[in-house]
């Protein structure tokens, strides 16, 4: 474009600019509202904050009376047969004291053998109440949000709640608790019940329709079939709470004798059969406990017991009952599966031991008020003892497997940095402040550690009181003087530390008190190894897993490796935990990880652990690092990892030749068994 042209352009823009102008100034002005407003000047001086006053919390919920429910006794009825969308519909008659204006119904929330606020409030839907056929006001309490308030018209009688119970469909849900073959079906998930009262003190009638042709176990009494529908005697709350049910198409009942059965579903018939030497363990071990404990605190005993991998998992105390969960071939595949079996004898040591006799403060009046669970050392940690102990004197779990279990535990806690700061008694917190989830570094957090430390105390307990009286006297004998005391008790005797250490001293007089504040209340202890040892064992490292540890890998095709390299894999090579401060830790090897190839090969769980011999070397000379490919989430890195110290699984072993009192302790107490006697 030349000179003249541009100018042209220019001036022509400049018309179309001025054309624009002057038709502006021809329109009528647009009112666009008030011109904005100056800022305001800042003040001289700041004025002071708003500081507003908290509202006061006023207690919505009255706290429970040892007295009856005035109203009478609570009608429940469940329809359990809706297997496919696995709903479990509830309508529940409440009837009321006359003059009765307003009622709080309030749903289970600190539930016994949880040791937390576990109520599913969640699962709880379309909630309606009626009186009269007629719906009323009502609102859930907005600090204990487990309650809901209903008014009631004047002259009511009774008020009518009908819900609906959700069973999660999959396990991100929640537990599944219904299965197109199963149910277990839990009265605290789908009961509501009036506040004020001692559990005890509330009577309910309850009955459950099941799908058509299944079969039913409880340790409910005054049992009536009617066609699909099944009900029972009228029974206190409390007992309601703690007497679940299973139910399923796939079923076998086995008598144990002395009033114990064992009440096995299946996901398929056939893995529910028993072969008569393997019901001999069983029967074993019915009377096994009656021996250790000298006294029995139940009527008659219910084991209920799901062999499915559908149904969610489960171990969870009653005083009559226990709902437990193994893998389906548990019991086809005896040998193999053996490290799935100790759920049922600790269980059963729970009837004596967390039931009956119970921390003071976990014995509550009601659902609602919260457990304190600092003696769950005793609770589960004695129990986790005697779950090991009765296991190996029935035969459910062969020695080995136990000194397995045992050689774990022990091996987990030499290597257990959280111990330094954390001591046993604060992991009986976890329940609560943790619920059970997974942890990036649990070796330094730890865990729910009073169950398995808890019971190596028990154990070097076991071996101070055996030494102190030359092998006279033993744990058991602590077992018969705490827990079997009161034969044929039914109710529950709460303790508190003092009587454990009163208990143990009429035993055996020593300082327990000392013993028990410093292993259990003190961090920073040395690995516990004292019980093992005084036993006549000793944890010994090699480069083979233990029974326990071998069963488990090849059940669920993982592979640990946390006592070498520092972390355990799936079986796709993916990270599923890292023990702090080790050399997988250090090298950034950490919990999501998933190893691509080792060496240059393709991840296998075994070129892994022929990494790790080969990096151990000959000779005394350490061999190559270990080289890995790690993915963790779109990053993809080569990481180098300097470990030579080889494959390493704990074990226990006899420190000498001949049997060790570990091995007396294992052994059968009942008359006529191997190298058995009565204690």
């Amino acid at each position: 474009m030349n000179r003249t042209r541009l100018a042209l352009a220019v001036s022509a823009l400049g018309l179309v600019a001025l054309s624009a102008v002057a038709a502006d100034a021809a329109r009528p002005p647009v009112v666009m509202g008030p011109a904005p407003a100056a800022a305001p000047p800042p003040p001289a001086t700041a004025p002071d904050k708003t500081a507003p006053k908290a509202v006061p919390i006023v207690p919505g919920v009255p706290d429970a009376v040892d007295v009856p429910y005035p109203g009478g006794v609570i009608d429940l009825s469940i329809d359990a047969s809706d297997i496919t969308r696995g709903l479990y519909r509830v309508t529940q008659t409440v009837p009321v004291a006359p003059g009765t204006r307003q009622i709080i119904l309030q749903l289970p929330q600190w539930l016994p053998g949880n040791h937390a606020a576990r109520g599913t409030a969640d699962q709880l839907v379309d909630l309606r109440f009626m009186v009269d056929g007629q719906p009323v006001r009502w609102w859930r309490d907005p600090v204990e949000v487990f309650a809901f308030h209903v008014e009631l018209p004047e002259g009511a009688k009774a008020v009518e709640a009908r819900f609906i119970h959700t069973s999660p469909l999959q396990s991100s849900e929640g537990r599944v608790t219904m299965t197109p073959d199963m149910l277990n079906l839990q009265w605290d998930r789908m009961t509501l019940y009036p506040a004020g009262h001692y559990v005890r003190q509330i009577r309910f009638a309850p009955s459950v329709r099941f799908p058509e042709g299944w079969q039913v176990a409880t340790a409910l009494d005054g049992r009536k079939v009617d066609g699909a529908r099944v009900s029972w005697a009228t029974v206190d709350y409390e007992t309601l709470i703690d007497s679940p049910i299973f139910a399923g198409r796939h079923y076998r009942r086995y008598d144990l004798g002395h009033g114990v059965a064992l009440n096995v579903f299946a996901d398929k018939p056939e893995q529910a059969a028993l072969k008569d030497e393997h019901l001999a363990t069983y029967r074993a071990l019915a009377e096994e406990g009656l021996i250790a404990f000298g006294g029995r605190h139940f009527d008659h005993y219910d084991f209920l017991l799901a062999l499915s991998d559908k149904l969610g998992d489960i171990g969870l105390e009653h005083q009559r009952s226990s709902e437990n969960a193994m893998e389906p071939t548990t019991f086809q595949n005896w040998a193999e599966m053996g490290w799935d079996r100790n759920v049922v004898p600790h269980e059963f040591a729970h009837s004596w031991d967390g039931k009956y006799r119970r921390p003071a403060k976990l014995w509550t009046p009601d659902y609602r008020q919260p457990m304190q669970n600092n003696l769950l050392w005793v609770y589960e940690g004695q129990t986790q003892f005697w779950g090991y102990v009765l296991a190996a004197r029935s035969g459910v779990q062969t020695k080995d497997m136990v000194l397995g279990m045992m050689a774990t535990n022990a091996g987990m806690f030499t290597q257990w940095p959280g111990r330094e700061w954390r001591s046993v008694e604060d992991t009986t917190h976890d329940p609560i402040t943790s619920a059970r989830r997974p942890k990036p570094f649990a070796s330094l957090a730890r865990n729910e550690d009073y169950y398995t430390e808890g019971m190596l105390v028990w154990l070097e307990a076991d071996q101070i009181i055996r030494e102190g009286t030359k092998g006279a006297r033993g744990i058991d004998d602590f077992a018969a003087a705490f827990f079997g005391v009161r034969n044929g008790d039914w109710g529950q005797l709460p303790y508190g530390f003092d009587d454990v250490v009163a208990a143990l001293n009429g035993v055996y007089v020593y300082d327990w008190a000392a013993f028990l504040n410093t292993r259990l209340q003190t961090p920073g202890q040395p690995a516990p190894l004292a019980g093992i040892e005084r036993a006549g064992y000793r944890l010994v490292w090699k480069d083979t897993p233990n029974p326990f540890d071998k069963g488990r890998m090849g059940h669920s095709k993982s592979l640990s490796l946390l006592h070498s390299l520092g972390v355990t894999l799936d079986s796709g090579g993916r990270v599923t935990s890292t023990r702090w401060d080790s050399a997988a830790f250090n090298a950034g090897l950490v919990t999501g990880s998933k190893v691509l190839a080792v060496n240059g090969a393709v991840y296998e769980a075994a070129a892994m652990k022929d990494a790790i011999t080969a990096a151990k070397g000959k000779d005394g000379k350490p061999g190559p690092a270990i080289s890995l490919i790690v993915q963790r989430g779109d990053k993809v890195q080569a990481l180098e990892i300097a470990y030579h110290d080889g494959l390493r699984y704990p074990w226990l072993e006899p420190m000498g030749s001949g049997p060790q009192r570990l091995d007396a302790l294992l052994a059968p107490r009942r008359l006529g068994a191997s190298t058995g006697r009565r204690h």
